[in-house]
């Protein structure tokens, strides 16, 4: 469960890039009037190429900051121990931005600069204000990937049942009511991550979805008059 809220934050965002990108695709086939079978194409090469695109630079970009991390670490621990008086002159400057003084600070200082790695870890984040990376690169990879495969399915949905039994559903709408579903659930858990208004992340969410939809539509259905007509 602490893991699950841990990536909670990819799993949402990769679910809102997979149901925008996915949607978008299918209202721009619905708009060129493509037959189901070539909605499913674009929409699947779609789905599995962009959730790829996007977890290996969620990846890349976790291990960036962790690298960065190592770098301005190594640099500070070189400083503390070669260059104690420069350190120790950071830490003093460090507090009384925060307003310490007299008898006060140089008993905080003492107490930091007495242990090193404390000394090192009040520098990273007080001075250079960056926070160690606690999440593992592969699960944020794999969370983005996992959550933009399942929520940027549920476009598709009806459209899979249709190519297998041949229906007489109203396809798109029935597209555009599952996502408009997918849109507001993901909204709401973004809400958490943002601590916003959750009714307010729902419909920012569900209007940007329908706006890059819309868009793709009303393109698919003048290109297809222009191309083909």
């Amino acid at each position: 469960m602490k893991t699950l809220q841990k990536y909670l934050s990819e799993f949402v965002y990769g679910g809102i890039d997979g149901c925008v990108t996915t949607f978008a695709v299918v209202s721009g086939a619905v708009g060129a009037n493509l037959e189901t079978s070539v909605i499913l194409i674009l929409g699947f090469a779609n789905l599995f190429a962009d959730g790829f695109s996007m977890s290996v630079g969620a990846f890349l970009s976790e291990k960036s900051k962790k690298r960065l991390y190592q770098k301005h670490k190594r640099a500070e621990q070189f400083e503390v121990k070669h260059k104690p008086q420069e350190g120790t002159q950071e830490i003093r400057e460090l507090y009384i931005k925060k307003g310490f003084e007299g008898e006060l600070l140089d008993q905080i200082v003492e107490k930091i600069t007495a242990n090193d790695q404390l000394w090192v870890d009040e520098m990273m984040s007080g001075e250079l204000e960056l926070q160690k990376e606690e999440k593992s690169s592969g699960l944020v990879g794999t969370a983005t990937f996992v959550s933009f495969i399942l929520v940027g399915f549920i476009p598709l949905l009806v459209y899979v049942f249709d190519f297998f039994f041949d229906s007489s559903l109203p396809l798109f709408f029935l597209s555009s009511l599952f996502a408009g579903v997918g849109f507001l659930v993901v909204g709401f858990l973004k809400a958490f991550i943002t601590e916003e208004n959750r009714v307010k992340s729902m419909i920012e969410t569900l209007f940007l979805g329908g706006s890059a939809a819309a868009i793709a539509y009303y393109l698919g259905y003048f290109l297809e008059k222009i191309f083909v007509n």
